[in-house]
């Protein structure tokens, strides 16, 4: 069979006008077919020549508490708004839908005994579709019962060390779209100076991650990454690189999805440059780039704005209060998309219009 030597602008015409999961398919063909599908003006033109839904879905409270839900994107100055009114009033709290065909199943709801902390959903298949999602609470009350009976002796040594121990633990329940049912999984156990740093979760290599500080009411705070392994259902803490363990909150450090694998951005605020880390196989943080952000510092006061996620190799996606922004840090091009309201969340999608 002969071999044909394409080249990058013929590659260019011919995945942008093919359909999502062909597209998707030819990703994995070779490093260059996936730098290429992950421009973002691939990303737009792609999306103009098949009508595929490409952006980042915005939930934000707005006035007396009503949740909207908006598309935003680089294609369109303005969002897409209230883009999941097809679904029914919410007499249901969990729905599972596909916004491009209104399809919609109701999610059965979780122990309701215990308050939510984390919830996240994790996308393991698409043909056919499988997903789970992790639901973290609340165990038992944060603060340590001491009223004890100082007389009594304790004739268990192993009891004694749980009352007086640091260890705090997260009821874990785990939804399996297999058997459209709620589970109860193993305790996340943690200690009682960790806590969950105000980002997003990260889906990325078949598992979801969360940032988390230590806190031992000393000068600096110390990060490290939690991850949940899809899988094997599985917990995992991986230490972030030296530069950044001992950092204070002057500085932004947040995980990121990143050409398709964990990532890590670190924007030091006196300098204005941004350090992006990705985790390889061999669980060892690599920086991939440094990012000088002054001439976005002119445009957007970057106290306010939090780097939420890269939009395609070289956009920056940020949130701020009531709106948000695509920075092009190659052509250094801002677009700013108001969408009113306090912001709660935003999860980057793309989807054909074929129903599941």
């Amino acid at each position: 069979m002969a071999s044909y030597d394409f080249s990058t602008d013929i590659l260019f015409e011919i995945l942008s006008r093919a359909d999502l999961k062909t597209m998707k398919k030819c990703r994995v063909l070779s490093k260059e077919c996936k730098d290429l599908t992950d421009e973002s003006n691939f990303m737009r033109l792609h999306s103009q020549r098949t009508s595929t839904m490409v952006g980042y879905l915005v939930q934000s409270s707005r006035l007396f508490g009503q949740l909207t839900s908006d598309l935003v994107s680089g294609l369109d100055p303005k969002p897409t708004q209230d883009l999941l009114n097809f679904l029914p009033q919410p007499d249901d709290p969990f729905y599972i839908c596909k916004p491009t065909t209104q399809q919609w199943e109701v999610v059965p709801s979780p122990n309701p005994r215990f308050w939510t902390a984390k919830i996240s959903m994790l996308v393991l298949g698409s043909n056919p579709l499988w997903f789970k999602i992790v639901r973290l609470s609340n165990s038992r009350d944060d603060t340590i019962d001491l009223e004890l009976d100082l007389d009594s002796e304790c004739s268990n040594e192993e009891d004694n060390f749980n009352v007086f121990s640091n260890e705090k633990s997260w009821h874990c329940e785990i939804f399996e779209s297999k058997s459209w049912e709620w589970r109860q999984s193993d305790d996340l156990k943690l200690t009682h100076n960790d806590y969950f740093e105000c980002n997003q979760d990260v889906s990325a290599c078949g598992a979801l991650h969360w940032l988390v500080f230590n806190d031992k009411q000393d000068k600096y705070t110390k990060y490290t990454m939690l991850s949940f392994d899809g899988d094997k259902e599985e917990w995992a803490m991986t230490s972030l690189p030296d530069s950044l363990r001992g950092n204070d909150h002057c500085d932004q450090i947040a995980p990121v999805s990143c050409e398709g694998k964990l990532g890590l951005i670190h924007l030091r605020q006196e300098t204005k440059m941004l350090d992006v880390w990705i985790l390889n196989y061999e669980k060892i943080w690599i920086k991939k780039h440094t990012i000088n952000l002054k001439s976005l510092h002119e445009n957007v006061p970057l106290p306010r704005s939090r780097i939420h996620s890269f939009y395609g190799v070289d956009t920056l996606f940020m949130v701020d209060v009531g709106s948000v922004s695509f920075y092009n840090f190659r052509t250094r091009k801002l677009n700013r998309i108001r969408v009113g309201g306090w912001i709660k969340s935003a999860y980057f999608i793309q989807t054909d219009s074929e129903p599941v």
